[in-house]
């Protein structure tokens, strides 16, 4: 196999585990990605032998880190394709670089009579912070309608995307339907205007890269757990100038210049967002979870996570009864479906017992949920470490749940 699969499988401990004596079959990526060993020794020999608090001292081990913590930026800036260092913030997240931008970006260029465009299938990190500053601001919100199949209705653009329009918010890749909006023609429509584009790219930077400069978006955001990187750290790109003229999201250390009770001026960009003591060590694993996949051929993991996705839904669509969520051509390696008269939850707690880990219910995109009629779905999501094992032995847990549900 060109990909290597055992290979890569074999760096990814925990794909060995046991559960109820049933060998484990992880189909929760989408949620969080199971990390693979380089990861993990390397944040582990950080906090053995290097740790030190970043940016501000003159020792040693606290040199030694900054310029761990400043390599880190770089390798993100090549990986998603920014033209400076500056455009890279750390965050704790994706939930919190689209608050930070709805809150400060948005605070300073909302007002009455402005509104905000966002898709009816965002993740709710995509729409709560946008219903804040709306309410704040006193901007409407606006919704992409989305399309039986998954995709987004892009003939109402027209009428959504205005001269009053100031943000549009639209993710890379839906985290239920799995559905890969055509972001160069939402992008197109939204600059024709003279809006900006934030890119909620949680599910797609994992699957198919990204390049900020090609797309032209304005923010991308993106969560490091996701990218088979550690938790607590996440990342935000923005054009330097946006960043520039934008007020900082939280006051604090490491984010000023000079500190007075008259009157305080703040740090150049980066360090201007990234107020208190950073993730270091997180920042120093996500460098190396990106190093990861940059080791692997991006053309085999696409060609091998499709080939399941298809084979996957192959299989699920010969069970009766079965109904798949979000059936667009190039959609992500995501399968959220449901089984006629049984519930998601008692599916997802049968599989669990069989060794098989999925999700159930509303995902965190319930307007998603709503406007396909249902309070929740299973879904099963693929990495680069599945294999037809598990595939197999999903479908044929969930056969025996069904049997027993019905």
């Amino acid at each position: 196999m060109s990909l290597e699969l055992e290979n890569i499988r074999s760096q990814f401990p925990l794909l060995e585990r046991s559960v109820y004596g049933r060998r484990l079959v992880y189909l929760d990526s989408a949620a969080t990605a199971q990390k693979p060993l380089c990861v993990v020794e390397r944040m582990s020999e950080l906090l053995l032998n290097e740790n030190a608090n970043i940016h501000r001292g003159v020792h040693l081990l606290s040199e030694e880190m900054t310029a761990r913590y400043e390599e880190a930026r770089e390798v993100v800036r090549r990986f998603v394709g920014a033209e400076c260092r500056e455009e890279i913030i750390f965050t704790s997240g994706a939930t919190m670089s689209i608050n930070l931008v709805a809150a400060s970006w948005g605070g300073a260029n909302l007002c009455e009579g402005d509104n905000i465009v966002v898709s009816e299938i965002e993740h709710h990190s995509n729409i709560v912070p946008w219903q804040l500053i709306a309410e704040r601001t006193g901007a409407e919100l606006r919704v992409i309608p989305v399309a039986d199949n998954g995709a987004l209705e892009l003939d109402k653009l027209d009428t959504l995307i205005d001269e009053h329009t100031k943000m549009v918010a639209v993710t890379q890749a839906s985290n239920t339907l799995g559905t890969r909006p055509p972001l160069e023609k939402i992008i197109a429509k939204a600059h024709s205007v003279g809006a900006v584009v934030l890119v909620d790219g949680c599910q797609g930077v994992v699957h198919g890269g990204v390049d900020v400069k090609a797309l032209d978006c304005d923010f991308y955001a993106f969560s490091g757990h996701k990218l088979y990187g550690p938790t607590g750290i996440g990342v935000l790109y923005g054009k330097r100038e946006l960043l520039d003229n934008m007020p900082p999201y939280m006051g604090g250390g490491d984010m000023v210049d000079k500190v007075s009770f008259a009157k305080t001026t703040y740090a150049p960009l980066p360090l201007k967002f990234e107020a208190g003591t950073s993730n270091y060590i997180g920042a120093v694993g996500l460098a190396e979870a990106i190093r990861f996949l940059q080791s692997l051929n991006a053309e085999e993991v696409a060609k091998h996570e499709k080939g399941l996705l298809d084979y996957a839904t192959e299989q699920l669509q010969q069970i009766e009864g079965l109904r798949i969520y979000g059936t667009t051509e190039d959609k992500s390696p995501i399968i959220s479906f449901n089984v006629e008269g049984c519930d998601h939850y008692d599916i997802g707690m049968i599989l669990d017992k069989m060794g098989v880990a999925v999700r159930t219910g509303h995902h965190c995109a319930e307007p998603t949920m709503t406007r396909y009629g249902t309070n929740g779905v299973v879904r099963a999501s693929i990495a680069l470490y599945t294999n037809k094992e598990d595939i197999d032995t999903f479908i044929a847990a969930l056969k025996r749940a069904v049997r027993m549900l019905k």
